[in-house]
């Protein structure tokens, strides 16, 4: 059985929280290395080098088993029979977890909302969806049981 979904939503908040560290130091890297001058130039290319680095952040940490979130939290992902996931898996896990965001934006792209506006589909988005993980037998998100995937509560390291 999963987690709790309010951990795993608390664990899901967290994993935000520590991503703007990385967003932070890529987006320094990026701009350096481009000699980007107004944040808005080469948008494009920084939000691609973005999804390369979260890439690369959860490929690397899922095949450990967890994320720094994930162990805070005593949550860890395994494969469908227990076991660590490989990098491959874990790749295609973080491609189909942008199903939490990318839906949405692409809903909204064709009317010019505004900011406010966005933010209220995003999050009520990420609400029905994590919601549908109850309607899933073993209260998995969908995205791990479509990624051969799930999240198990582990035991907190001892001090």
């Amino acid at each position: 059985m999963a987690p709790g979904l309010w951990r795993r939503m608390a664990c899901w908040a967290y994993e935000g929280i520590l991503l703007f560290g990385v967003v932070f130091i890529s987006g320094y890297l990026f701009g350096t290395l481009s000699q980007t001058r107004n944040a808005l130039d080469n948008r494009n290319a920084l939000q691609a080098f973005l999804f390369v680095i979260f890439g690369i952040y959860f490929v690397w940490f899922w095949a450990k088993g967890q994320t720094l979130a994930m162990k805070t939290w005593n949550i860890r992902l395994v494969d469908r029979q227990g076991k660590a996931i490989s990098q491959a898996r874990a790749l295609g896990r973080y491609v189909l977890s942008w199903v939490w965001f990318i839906p949405p934006l692409l809903a909204v792209t064709p009317f010019g909302l505004n900011g406010a506006e966005v933010v209220v589909i995003v999050v009520g988005w990420i609400a029905v969806w994590a919601v549908l993980s109850r309607f899933q037998p073993q209260g998995q998100f969908w995205h791990d049981v479509w990624a051969g995937t799930r999240l198990v509560s582990s035991q907190p390291l001892s001090r």
